[in-house]
């Protein structure tokens, strides 16, 4: 006799498992490379990306272009969180990052087709990261922080390396001035969303804001203070009309309400005068009337500044922003080009700014940049795979040539015969050139220590983590299971719905 079959999932749902469901991950996450894989390095391509409103982004920045893609792949999913990881730890790396995933996994595919068990891979692959993180930490070139002149140059430096493969890559030495200056002038309790970045290549050593609407009194009020006192509001200052708030019906005296709302208003800008308040800050509107009102008793005022504005000046000054003008007192108040171009300078300057902030802040060390890392780290798993026996070798064996991804990539992406120069690279290296990587001006190798190409270690140790993590997450699901959608016939349970105990309704 037959054994009855088990359902246990819904009719129409999709399963796959096993070999297979790896091999298509896999795949998966090389058609994510391919899209960023062109915009690494100095001679790094943009990508010009518009959304279904018709607004046209332009970057080469591996987070940005992730993020604006429209990934519906599970597996493919994983890393595009991964560069958003990559962005928001370090700032810096996220090309990189994706590129490792997917090496990662190209040189894994012919062992998983082969049958040789996921988990044997990822032990390896931990052991790998972990020798990878440790030989990093031994070679990395100590930053000295008691030297303020040298840690400045370096600074510069990093700043430099990061905006190399950006838009702004021409103005490097003006914005990376700028960027360390913006970092070196924060405390270090202040965090870094206390720079903000506006359309205006310019330093400000304090908290600047766009010029927000302003009425005819504007002009009239005084525009520099020393020291002054800052009240920061979400407070509206103007008259509505009558219409846009609601329907009053009076049988007698109507002057006495339009009176008592100008009075209402009257009472507000008095409590702020009186509070000695010279600046008056609102992220709501500031109306004709109280722009007059301030002008008239020298104050300075803006209305509908932008929240993040108002909360770096807070967080400049003191003080709080204030929800109502009730209670306004001295304790409460501080002392204190093309657009898709300006966008992604922006966004460049951002990846700059957390360069520079990792080795000034947390990280205190520095490594090469340009390839010149990763072959090192290849060159010593390489040499640690040939001392161990069995399926180990092989796999970090595997994890070793991947990292040459990293050179490979600059040299094609500059039009370079990578295999000549991965070549000279392997060579330079085994004689003891340790940060010995592409020369992108001369299509040679140089030293990228003395060539001032560096980058704080915690960027690659980051990225090597991040990479090692998502490639073993990626290897250990062996199954996907999606739901159908709910067919547009009914909820589950179709006529039986709200019917008690589930008995069919007597017609």
């Amino acid at each position: 006799m037959m054994p009855t079959p088990v359902i246990l999932l819904k009719e129409g749902t999709d399963t796959s498992q096993g070999v297979p469901q790896l091999v298509s991950n896999i795949n998966a996450c090389q058609v994510i490379a391919e899209a960023v894989r062109t915009t690494l390095g100095p001679r790094g391509m943009d990508k010009l990306m518009v959304d279904s409103r018709g607004k046209a982004t332009i970057s080469n920045d591996g987070a940005t272009i992730l993020k604006l893609l429209d990934v519906v792949h599970p597996a493919a999913k994983t890393l595009v969180d991964i560069a958003r990881s990559q962005d928001a730890e370090v700032g810096d790396g996220t090309t990189s990052v994706t590129l490792l995933v997917a090496e990662f996994l190209r040189q894994l595919k012919p062992y998983v087709e082969e049958g040789l068990h996921p988990q044997t891979i990822i032990r390896a692959f931990r052991t790998a990261t972990v020798l990878a993180v440790k030989k990093i930490n031994e070679i990395s070139v100590p930053v000295k922080k008691g030297d303020k002149k040298e840690m400045r140059e370096l600074l510069v430096k990093c700043a430099s390396t990061a905006l190399n493969s950006k838009l702004i890559a021409g103005q490097k030495g003006f914005f990376s001035q700028m960027v360390v200056d913006a970092v070196m002038s924060l405390d270090e309790l202040l965090p870094l969303k206390m720079i903000g970045i506006k359309k205006d290549s310019q330093l400000v050593d304090g908290v600047a804001f766009k010029k927000t609407f302003s009425y005819a009194g504007f002009e009239m009020q005084p525009k520099r203070y020393d020291n002054p006192k800052i009240a920061l509001l979400n407070v509206e200052l103007e008259l509505k009309a009558e219409k846009e708030n609601a329907e009053v019906r009076v049988s007698n005296d109507y002057q006495a309400i339009v009176d008592a709302e100008w009075n209402i208003l009257y009472d507000k800008l008095e409590k702020i005068c009186k509070s000695g308040a010279k600046v008056v800050l609102s992220k709501l509107p500031i109306g004709d009337v109280a722009t007059q009102y301030f002008a008239d008793r020298d104050l300075f005022c803006a209305g509908r500044v932008q929240e993040e504005d108002l909360k770096r000046t807070m967080m400049a000054c003191g003080g709080s922003i204030q929800t109502s003008v009730g209670a306004m007192t001295d304790d409460v108040l501080g002392q204190g080009g093309a657009e898709q171009f300006m966008e992604e300078t922006e966004r460049s300057l951002h990846d700059a700014i957390m360069i520079v902030a990792a080795p000034s802040r947390c990280n205190d060390s520095v490594v090469a940049g340009g390839g010149a890392i990763e072959m090192e780290l290849s060159k010593y798993l390489r040499d640690y795979s040939r001392t161990i026996p069995g399926k180990q070798q092989l796999l970090i064996g595997a994890y070793a040539k991947a990292l040459e991804i990293i050179p490979r990539q600059l040299c094609d992406n500059a039009g370079f015969d990578a295999t000549n120069i991965l070549n000279k690279l392997r060579a330079k290296h085994a004689q003891g050139g340790m940060w010995y990587g592409v020369d992108i001006n001369n299509e040679d190798i140089a030293d990228n220590y003395l060539a001032f190409v560096w980058e704080p270690s915690i960027v690659r140790i980051n990225a090597l983590t991040a990479a090692s993590e998502a490639a073993c997450l990626i290897l250990s699901v062996d199954e996907t299971i999606k739901n159908p959608r709910s067919s547009m016939d009914g909820p589950p349970g179709g006529a039986g719905r709200g019917r008690g105990r589930g008995r069919p309704h007597a017609h």
